[in-house]
């Protein structure tokens, strides 16, 4: 797959998509565009890229590298990757879940993912820091232990599917017997059922709290990126598995500092005069205000480099950018009497016409001022 292709568009998915949605969308795809199905020549590419991008958004720590490195952080190189990842859920998509879901009945379902948006202050960003977050959460239940049944009491296995959690219906076709398996009503694929419900979560396992937790903001993140806490979300019900934390990072603008990639810029603005003797200034940077030399005959537009004061490299946090001068010369709007004669002596000696309309930059100074 080439670099650009994103996974997210790919897969028709927002980043912030779900489990369940990255899931439900790669089996809408594997129908449509499956060599044995579509009919289009680039079917099998395409399927490819598919699955791809499935094994990298359905796998935790793939999805997480995914979002801070893109993907060179889960390249085909990785020892894990196969091209036939997601076999059961090709399967699933083609046998509407019955052949997927064999097996798998009879356990907790996991837990929501959630969502937590977190903005820090530009150097924070540069530099990295660390957070203490705190949300609502359905957390497991401790009277329970999250088994949603009553203590001194364990849920009872379920008679209608013992305890397997689905159930099997055998048709004869013209094909053959064909076999349909479902969740079984009665214990909705759990394969237990709570005779005496936990009167702390009514049977449910969980219950809501505060949670708080301190977040690691590598250096080098930028405004966009996501960071995901595997197993800090939502516990599942009757003590599933939790689902996954997303960080959202928003990053506050600099006042004097703009960011590209690991780069940084500062528009700086000296005078003529400044600009045509030299001097020093002060700038912005990320560790503090600092002083540099603006030599004389510093020509407008000119840049001058600090290297290594820019942004790190998030793989590479011993890595940074540079940080950009953009040097420019500031013409005064206005002259005093004296202002306007020693440029003008100047002018004279430089041999450069300044009177009448037209005749040069201190001519039309001097034609506005009257």
């Amino acid at each position: 797959m080439a670099a650009e292709v994103d996974y997210y568009a790919l897969l028709g998915v927002p980043r912030t998509a779900t489990d369940a949605e990255i899931k439900r969308a790669f089996r809408k795809l594997a129908q449509q565009w499956h060599p044995d199905v579509s009919k289009d020549p680039t079917a099998d590419e395409r399927f490819k890229q598919i699955n791809e991008a499935y094994q990298v958004l359905s796998d935790p720590q793939r999805r997480q590298a995914y979002d801070m490195f893109g993907r060179a952080g889960v390249g085909a190189q990785d020892p894990g990757f196969s091209p036939f990842g997601g076999f059961g859920d090709i399967f699933d998509a083609f046998f509407g879940g019955a052949a997927g879901q064999a097996g798998r009945h009879g356990r907790p379902s996991a837990g929501s993912d959630l969502r937590y948006d977190l903005r820090i202050t530009f150097q924070d960003a540069v530099k990295g820091t660390e957070k203490e977050i705190e949300f609502p959460v359905l957390d497991r239940c401790e009277s329970c232990t999250g088994t949603g049944a009553a203590p001194g009491t364990t849920p009872k296995s379920c008679t209608q599917c013992n305890g397997r959690g689905e159930v099997r219906q055998v048709r004869q076709t013209m094909l053959g017997q064909m076999v349909n398996i479902t969740a079984c009503p009665r214990c909705h694929g759990e394969g237990s059922i709570v005779e005496t419900p936990c009167p702390s979560c009514l049977g449910e396992g969980r219950l809501e709290r505060k949670r708080k937790l301190r977040v690691t903001i590598p250096p080098g993140i930028d405004d966009g990126h996501q960071i995901r806490l595997s197993s800090e979300g939502e516990a599942g019900p009757r003590g599933g598995p939790k689902g996954s934390l997303y960080v959202a990072v928003t990053v506050q603008p600099h006042p004097s500092l703009t960011r590209d990639g690991t780069e940084l810029y500062h528009e700086l603005g000296v005078s003529i005069a400044q600009a045509a003797l030299g001097t020093r200034v002060t700038i912005p940077t990320i560790e503090g205000d600092e002083e540099i030399e603006i030599r004389a005959g510093t020509q407008p537009g000119a840049e001058i480099r600090l290297r290594g004061r820019g942004v790190p490299h998030l793989r590479r946090p011993g890595n940074r950018g540079d940080l950009h001068v953009m040097v420019q010369v500031v013409v005064p709007p206005k002259l005093s009497r004296r202002q306007r004669e020693l440029l003008e002596a100047y002018a004279e000696e430089s041999g450069e016409a300044v009177t009448g309309s037209g005749h040069g930059i201190l001519g039309r100074v001097r034609d506005a001022l009257g």
